[in-house]
């Protein structure tokens, strides 16, 4: 009796110092979780807009924009959208196409000369970032923007742009009176600014679908074929692909067609 006495309180001792160290582990538990929620986030350090480049950008932003876009960036019904999150890739884009300011509403907004300095253009854009926020520009411009790999670029492009593009950049139709423009002439800043903001039909890039990198080798690749220093003989045909190899080969297919045709009629 008395060692079935010392097993029953060894036992229940060994339970105390059990239940003893889960009351203290979920103690930390909740005083850790308490100390995440109550205590205040630490500042980190934002690049600002330029002040003076941001009052710039409102005035010409009242001049041109804050008919259709509103006062305060939230868009005007029937005329234009909302510019709250859109950021400066955006208006980069569109501003630096002639698309923005639009002559009027139609289906797709075209590529028109530009009205807008290159200075008005990016001082719209930060004024645009600073009161909206969205997308950025990389700090890289111009031929900095072009990837070290075109190859690795002309298999991103075909894989993601060319369905709608052709596969040498040349544009082509849409539905609802849409159009893939072509990229013949574009420079890689706006190559770029629309694989980031996804103008019209076009999606947006992000880094997880393209890395900064492989949207370089992408703008490698357009270049490379639309800047006509890839044709090494032979006419390039508008760079529109093998149109003259598929015009014989249907030529070739009607004709053995025709000839199959005729050729069991005689039987018959």
């Amino acid at each position: 009796m008395r060692t079935l006495s010392k097993k029953m309180r060894a036992r229940t001792k060994r339970r105390r110092r059990v239940a003893g160290l889960l009351a203290l582990a979920f103690a930390l538990m909740g005083v850790g979780a308490a100390y995440s929620v109550l205590v205040p986030r630490p500042q980190t350090a934002q690049a600002q807009q330029d002040p003076a480049i941001v009052r710039e950008g409102e005035q010409i932003y009242s001049n041109t924009c804050i008919s259709c876009h509103g006062a305060n960036l939230e868009g005007v019904k029937n005329r234009g959208p909302s510019l709250v999150g859109i950021g400066e890739a955006s208006v980069y884009f569109q501003t630096s196409t002639g698309r923005m300011p639009a002559m009027g509403q139609g289906a797709q907004e075209p590529e028109k000369p530009r009205v807008l300095t290159p200075a008005q253009v990016d001082a719209v854009a930060a004024y645009v970032e600073a009161n909206g926020g969205g997308v950025q520009m990389p700090d890289e411009k111009g031929e900095a923007l072009r990837g070290d790999d075109p190859a690795r670029g002309g298999e991103l492009f075909r894989f993601n742009c060319a369905s709608c593009h052709n596969f040498t950049g040349r544009g082509g139709a849409l539905s609802s009176g849409k159009e893939a423009p072509s990229l013949d002439g574009a420079t890689e800043d706006e190559i770029y600014a629309a694989m980031l903001s996804g103008p019209q039909n076009m999606p947006r890039f992000s880094e997880r679908q393209l890395s900064p990198e492989e949207k370089k080798d992408i703008i490698a690749y357009v270049k490379s074929v639309t800047d006509g220093n890839n044709n090494p003989g032979g006419a390039s045909i508008g760079g529109l692909g093998p149109q003259s190899e598929g015009f014989i080969a249907f030529v070739v297919g009607i004709v053995a067609l025709l000839g199959v045709v005729l050729w069991i009629g005689a039987k018959a």
